[in-house]
């Protein structure tokens, strides 16, 4: 519940006390939290648990995740916004909250259940596609500014070299190099020179025209394929807490009240598409892979809400300037009123569809 801190602190948009009305180093802490957070994310995934997950997880988050991009595009046409707006919309709609997620099953003592293993397994695959679709969305945003065809060529080689450079780095060098080091580092040697990776690869990223994003997450995916990544996640957890928490209060203080109350109708209606569409896409995709009906509504209920990875996104079409200012406080507004509704709806689909 951090992001509600923000409406209890000075912002550009608070005029009572005095205000923080740089917004320029609101966005410069903004992304350094979205680092930190996508580097976390990238330490739980790895290839071997991608292989891991089956084929269950595979067809649920392309049902889910394809169907939230036609729906939510043709909602932001329906309600009158341009063409990168609403695909842009269809992105952050697409993209449940891993944290939020995670959280929720550790209150409700749901953990070890075998929907909770399905879910978890779903979410590794929808942050996989969520940076592919970060790169993607990147791509159509630059082709939409009339570039030539070769500059988007090179685009697309560079994001081919990018991929195999992740591969190999992935497989081969970065686990051999913290094999070697490990018996020379502390706690405090791994833990920096994990950030200094982190950092490295982020500047390499933004250097090739990628976002520091997609240069944090695989990153943390190559460490992940290290000896020592389990004492490593450890380690950079309360750096990812702090930073993570940094993320959401500047999010919340580059929104402004004045939009949330003027935009109060898209609001409720895309609050609307979220629960019932991804409800009804994420059990479709379970159902379609082969499980019980009652499993398969599980595994919608708990993924009937969007977070972290869909300020990323917004933050991204930001960034690049194609997307309308209006579609960011929106898109948090969103965010917080499904998640205060994934508790709600966890216990009730336990309550209505638990095997007695």
């Amino acid at each position: 519940m951090v992001i509600l801190l923000p409406v209890l602190l000075p912002d550009p948009h608070f005029n009572f006390f005095p205000t923080v009305s740089d917004t320029a180093n609101i966005n410069a802490w903004s992304e350094i939290g979205v680092i930190f957070l996508l580097f976390a994310l990238g330490l739980e995934f790895s290839f071997y648990k991608l292989k891991s997950v089956g084929s269950t997880a595979f067809i649920a988050t392309f049902v889910e995740i394809g169907g939230m991009l036609i729906v939510g595009y043709f909602t932001g046409h329906m309600l009158g916004w341009d063409h990168m707006d609403s695909l842009f919309l269809g992105g952050m709609l697409a993209m449940s909250s891993t944290t939020i997620i995670i959280k929720a099953f550790e209150d409700l003592k749901l953990k070890g259940q075998r929907f909770t293993e399905m879910v978890f397994g779903i979410l590794i695959v929808e942050d996989i596609v969520g940076i592919i679709m970060m790169v993607l969305l990147s791509t159509l945003a630059a082709a939409s500014a009339d570039i030539s065809t070769l500059e988007l060529i090179e685009s697309v080689m560079r994001l081919l070299f990018f991929l195999v450079l992740w591969f190999v780095l992935g497989m081969y060098l970065v686990p051999s190099f913290f094999k070697r080091a490990e018996r020379l580092m502390n706690d405090e040697t791994l833990l920096v020179a994990s950030i200094g990776l982190c950092l490295g690869m982020v500047v390499l990223a933004t250097h090739m025209g990628f976002s520091a994003a997609l240069g944090a997450f695989i990153m943390g995916s190559l460490i992940a394929e290290a000896p020592s990544a389990e004492k490593i996640e450890h380690l950079v957890k309360p750096v990812k807490d702090l930073f993570g928490a940094v993320f959401f209060v500047s999010v919340g203080m580059l929104v402004d009240p004045a939009l949330l109350l003027e935009y109060a109708v898209p609001i409720i209606v895309l609050v609307i598409v979220t629960l019932v569409g991804k409800l009804l896409l994420s059990g479709a995709g379970v159902l379609l892979s082969g499980q019980n009906l009652n499993t398969s509504m599980h595994c919608g209920f708990s993924l009937a809400q969007i977070g972290e990875f869909s300020f990323i996104i917004a933050s991204l079409g930001m960034s690049l300037g194609v997307i309308s200012d209006f579609l960011y406080p929106i898109i948090v507004a969103v965010s917080v009123m499904t998640t205060f509704t994934t508790p709600v709806f966890r216990y009730g689909s336990r309550t209505c569809l638990s095997v007695h």
